[in-house]
């Protein structure tokens, strides 16, 4: 049996590409300016980059899920032009209001959980990194490190709730960039040695 390993699971929408609220077309998909180089440090230390997306534009009918899996495709694509690997992608196309309560919906464990099943993974040495509270928040249920990058869309209650959990010294942290915060699940998170 393979031994566990950790994961950095990053969100999609407003950490690694630019968020286009209910993105429907792939040729919409643009990588944030930082994408490139935190990927490729990733790729570099052998981390798996696991992408966990909440995708309720499915739910209420603004997206389809076809039109979905052309931009996820497209997105792993343009990861993998900047030099990074993705493992895999999970996504959450439910929405309460449409279609009842779910696991999966972040901050819900279940898109984590699905990926320990799938790969050999230790969610407990991983770290989740995202622009909303609701990215970081499972690290506080699995063990691991959350770490916030705020960006433009991120609301001031999610970025003051993440520096207060920081000053209570729990498993969060606060991150300037996204290769800011990959080299802090690295160096934290006993990942490798980031160059």
């Amino acid at each position: 049996m393979e031994p566990l390993r950790p994961a950095l699971f990053v969100d999609r929408d407003g950490t690694l590409i630019a968020d286009a609220h209910y993105l429907s077309d792939p040729a919409g998909v643009r990588l944030l300016p930082d994408t490139g180089t935190a990927v490729q440090l990733a790729r570099t230390v052998g981390v798996p980059l696991v992408i966990v997306t909440n995708q309720s534009g499915i739910a209420r009918g603004l997206i389809t899920a076809a039109q979905y899996e052309a931009t996820r495709a497209r997105t792993e694509a343009l990861i993998h032009a900047a030099g990074g690997v993705v493992l895999t992608t999970y996504h959450c196309p439910h929405y309460v209001d449409f279609t009842g309560p779910c696991e999966c919906r972040k901050p819900g464990l279940g898109m984590y959980q699905q990926a320990a099943r799938d790969y050999p993974l230790d969610l407990a040495r991983s770290a989740y990194i995202g622009d909303r509270w609701r990215d970081v928040q499972p690290a506080l249920a699995t063990g691991g490190l959350g770490i916030l990058v705020p960006g433009r869309e991120t609301p001031v209650a999610d970025q003051t709730r993440a520096e207060e959990a920081v000053r209570q010294q729990a498993p969060i942290a606060v991150a300037r960039t996204l290769t800011e915060a990959v080299t802090l699940a690295i160096t934290r998170l006993g990942m490798g040695v980031a160059p």
